[in-house]
Formats: structure tokens, sequence, C-alpha cells
């Protein structure tokens, strides 16, 4: 009996196509895999759960860093920068209140901190030029974000003559999107204005601000004119050039020297091109 057995399973061994081997294989290859992806992915809850848990240690760490600000030691709330990298809402209101630390350090940090942070700082910074003390720091910090709402606030410091450098360098930072606010300054009646826009295009060297600086060189302002031709000078546009020239012959003598420098720069630069 045992030995009809033996038959019996070896018969229906050799009677199963080598084809449906394979796919039985696969089958339960299949099977295997599946039940291991099962084993090894955790579940929705402890997902969620795990997810809480993220966010609350991030809160924490928030917290822990707001509570350093009031350290007595300058090195502990120079870290106000970590504020910066998290860029929590809640961040915003610490690191701006920073500007107004006692320490240098602190405060030049905490600018840095503004730049991180960017666009929710604004309206805060803002205000804070409103404060003699801390206006400094407010229209360095401003230099610092890429929003268009600094711009007016900060050409509007442009008539400070103890701040205005500050604005201009600010202005600058900005770069090109300050470049159509500039050029409409360069119209203002106050003298002021119109020379730091003058100045702050020249740094920025955007050749579309060609035209109006042009238009500068007939400025009534001797300084005026000075500034727009270096600015000039700084654009590197044949256009320039000859429009400057004409102040060869301009009244005021540093403004003839000046453009002669400007010129013979202007020509050995283009024979060493």
């Amino acid at each position: 009996m045992s030995e009809e057995n033996n038959k019996t399973r070896k018969l229906s061994a050799s009677d199963v196509p080598e084809g449906d081997d394979a796919l039985a294989d696969q089958v339960s290859d299949s099977i295997a895999v599946a039940s291991d992806h099962a084993a090894t992915e955790p579940p929705a809850a402890d997902v969620a759960r795990d997810a809480v848990l993220e966010e609350e240690r991030v809160k924490d760490e928030i917290e822990i860093q707001i509570d350093l600000l009031q350290d007595p030691d300058w090195a502990v709330r120079r870290e106000v920068t970590t504020l910066g990298e998290m860029g929590d809402d809640r961040c915003v209101e610490p690191v701006v209140r920073a500007l107004r630390d006692g320490d240098w350090q602190v405060r030049e940090a905490a600018i840095e901190a503004v730049g991180m942070i960017g666009s929710p700082c604004v309206d805060l910074v803002v205000r804070l030029l409103r404060d003699w003390d801390i206006r400094k720091a407010a229209i360095v910090a401003l230099g610092k974000i890429k929003d268009e709402r600094v711009l007016e606030p900060l050409i509007g410091q442009l008539r400070n003559d103890e701040f205005n450098e500050l604005a201009t360098e600010a202005l600058a930072e900005i770069g090109q999107p300050a470049v159509e606010k500039l050029v409409a300054a360069l119209t203002d009646k106050d003298e002021n204005v119109r020379k730091q826009a003058v100045i702050a295009l020249g740094r920025i060297k955007d050749p579309t601000a060609c035209d109006a600086l042009i238009e500068m060189l007939k400025d009534k302002d001797w300084f005026t004119r000075l500034t727009a031709a270096a600015a000039l000078e700084q654009l590197h546009d044949e256009r320039g050039r000859e429009a400057i020239k004409p102040l060869l012959q301009d009244p005021d003598l540093v403004v003839r020297m000046r453009v002669e420098r400007i010129l013979a720069a202007w020509k050995k630069g283009a024979a060493t091109a």
C-alpha cells in the first residue's frame, strides 16, 4: 500500500506541467512580498501619531529658542538666527523684537533672521521706522526682504539726512525689483531723494535705468549731475558714454574733472576688453 501511495505522489508531480510550477512560484512570491510589506508598513494611526509628536517637538524647540532671547548672555541671544531658520509664524514677533536688543551683535543677528523669514516680518519692521532709536536696524532689515511692500517706506527714508545712505544701501541690496520705484524717485522735488536714487541705480547697474540717468545729467544740482555720470559709468552703456561728454564743459569744475576721469577710464577699459 505504501509503495502504491509513493507511485501516486510521483505520478501527480510528473503530471503537473512545468509552466504551472513557474506560475505557482510567482503567485507564492507575490503573496510573500505583500505579506512582508504589510508587516513592515506602520498603521495609519501610528503615522498620524508620529506626525503629531514631531509637531509638538518642533513647537517645544521654538518656545525654547524664544525663551533664550531673554538670556543675560549676548552670545546666547545672538542665536536668534535659529528662529529665522525655523521660519514659523510664532518666530516673527520675537525676531523683530530682537532688533531692539542692546547688543549690536544681537541686532545684526536679528537682521539676518528677519531676512530669513522674509515677508511675514514686513509690517512689524515698517512700524519700527517710527522709532528713531531703532530706525537704523529697521532700514537694514527691510533691505534683506524681497517684498515690494518695503520699497515705499525705504524711498521715504531717502528724505532723511541721517538715514538716507542706509536706505540707499538697502534699496541697492534689493536690486532689480527696486528699479522702477527708484526711477520714479528721480523726478522727486526733494533734492536728497533724487541724489540717493541716482546712487542706488548706479549700484544696481540695471540697464533699463540708462535713459532716466541720462536725463539726470541735466539736473540743476552739480552733485546730482556728477553722481548720474558715475552711475552711467557703472552701466557700461555706450549711450551713457556719449551722453556725459557734454559735461566736459560743465560750469562746475568738480564735475568736469570727474567726467574727464570717467571717460579716460572708459576708453582704457574699451581698449583692453
